[in-house]
């Protein structure tokens, strides 16, 4: 209770968020035990290396954030997940400033426990990527564009023009959350007000001088982020009803769990519903008409142009739907309802760290991954140790499966680069003669057949080469588990300081010995 009391003293909110964000980094740390970290995140890590106003797979806030965090804190599992779960943690701020602007108190509170119980701020967040980052960036542009339609300020209107860009810096999924707040602002009663004032030419002009360094970098480049986008509008009628209804569903089973302790909560007075929505106040309604927006734009644009449409690209927006219902009652809650909820939360998160993460750390050290994440620091490790026995010089540049090479970039002491360019990532290119003579490894598990190919078509075309297979295993606390075979493509370079040719292919014919053998 004396916790409930704190809401707005302004203590209480922050306190939960930093529980939120600690026990939740516990749980990363305790389940991936043994584990690396997930490609999406080494990929995000990987991009921010080099900043750029645009990447040729992804719009740049997922590594213009992951190069920010990793120039303060080390290069470790437990530093990303910690920045994971701090973005997470920073989504639910914004929503708490959202649902500030209508309720007061606990119920404050409760629109963040509900939302705690969705998977969006655990699950989804510890894949940190160009979906997850919008957790932070759609609550922060509704938040500035709510208070711009309001007040019609000169100040929120170029905070929502700059926080909308920063959106669709994250991914250009966000175009249907802009699109849904010039919907909202055109059925809203007060539009007139709102669009005969400066407030929303403000914000686009805001957005769009933010956004010209990413426009300019799409008309130099060849706008492949755009291609990348486009290579899910691939469907045809049939298979965008499919894609609507498993979006549909989707987003429903996220957020049932929270649904239903709605639904006790409520009781009998969910009659009132009609009433409340009849009898909305004007800021309700304005997030009413977003969040509407949020969902039948991109179910309309899949349908007319046949694009994919999964469920996670909107778990996001589920903040909307929480806050709408718990800050659009007008009966009060009992704070007895909070603290219930406040349990459960809290339950839920001690059983996910005592019980579940040491389960699903063993099963893993056992059964692995689809993607083989708990081998990549024994295979960057390797990799790097035979790299130093063959040549002087640092690993300058790495490629080959893209997990596997996103993880040596990682893991192994050297760093080396991500030797293939983003816009031919998919494409199993040959490395370019410069990249060669300065050094360059490239390594795949075995049975991956067109990675292997692929290292056999560079082997014929590099000169001189070495190519070794190893194991490498699995461990959890010392208790080793499952093990698979990786093989590696290394082409010393060509300087002073390098393996010369005749000692390099003295390697390769050892290496053949000892395979053969």
């Amino acid at each position: 209770m004396h916790w409930l009391d704190g809401v707005e003293a302004g203590w209480a909110v922050p306190l939960l968020i930093a529980c939120f964000i600690a026990v939740w980094t516990l749980y990363l740390a305790i389940a991936y035990a043994g584990s690396g970290l997930h490609p999406d995140t080494l990929e995000a890590w990987t991009l921010g290396r080099h900043f750029a106003f645009g990447y040729h797979k992804h719009p740049p806030l997922m590594g213009w954030v992951a190069a920010s965090w990793t120039s303060v804190f080390p290069l470790s599992d437990w530093s990303l997940q910690l920045m994971a779960m701090v973005n997470a943690g920073l989504a639910l701020v914004f929503v708490d400033c959202v649902a500030r602007q209508f309720v007061t108190g606990h119920k404050r509170i409760l629109v963040l426990l509900l939302l705690m119980l969705t998977p969006a701020y655990q699950f989804h967040a510890q894949r940190f990527n160009a979906n997850s980052v919008l957790l932070a960036t759609w609550p922060l542009a509704t938040w500035c564009f709510l208070r711009a339609f309001e007040t019609r300020g000169a100040v929120w209107a170029v905070a929502a023009g700059c926080a909308s860009a920063l959106a669709m810096v994250g991914k250009y999924y966000s175009i249907f959350l802009v699109a849904s707040f010039a919907f909202a602002a055109l059925a809203h009663p007060a539009r007139r007000a709102y669009f005969t004032s400066a407030s929303p030419w403000i914000s686009a002009v805001t957005g769009l001088a933010v956004l010209s360094p990413h426009i300019h970098w799409l008309a130099t480049t060849g706008a492949s982020t755009f291609g990348y986008a486009l290579a899910h509008a691939n469907g045809n009628s049939i298979s965008s009803l499919r894609e609507v209804k498993d979006f549909l569903l989707g987003l429903v089973a996220a957020i049932s769990v929270a649904a239903i302790v709605w639904v006790f909560i409520a009781g009998t007075r969910l009659k009132q519903f009609p009433a409340d929505f009849a009898a909305m106040s004007s800021g309700i309604r304005l997030l009413f008409y977003v969040a509407i927006g949020t969902i039948v734009l991109p179910v309309l644009t899949s349908l007319a142009l046949g694009t994919d449409l999964p469920s996670l690209w909107a778990l996001q927006g589920l903040f909307l739907f929480v806050v709408l219902i718990v800050c659009g009652a007008r009966y009060p809650v009992e704070r007895f309802y909070t603290v219930n909820v406040a349990v459960i939360v809290s339950g839920v998160a001690l059983v996910a760290v005592l019980v579940a993460a040491p389960i699903h750390a063993v099963y893993r050290n056992i059964n692995g991954y689809e993607e083989g994440r708990n081998l990549y620091q024994q295979a960057a490790g390797e990799l790097t140790r035979q790299w130093r026995e063959l040549t002087s010089e640092p690993l300058g540049a790495v490629s080959g499966d893209d997990s596997l090479a996103f993880a040596t970039a990682f893991y192994s002491p050297d760093h080396p680069h991500y030797a293939r360019p983003f816009e031919y990532q998919y494409d199993w290119g040959m490395p370019r003669k410069t990249t060669l003579d300065s050094g360059w490894a490239a390594l795949c598990f075995q049975g991956q057949d067109d990675c292997g190919r692929w290292m056999e078509v560079v082997s014929s075309r590099a000169g001189a080469f070495v190519r070794r297979e190893f194991t490498v295993q699995a461990s959890l606390l010392g208790w080793l588990g499952l093990s698979r075979d990786v093989v590696v493509l290394m082409v010393p370079p060509r300087t002073q300081g390098g393996t010369s040719p005749e000692h390099a292919a003295q390697d390769i014919s050892a290496s053949k010995r000892s395979l053969d053998q």
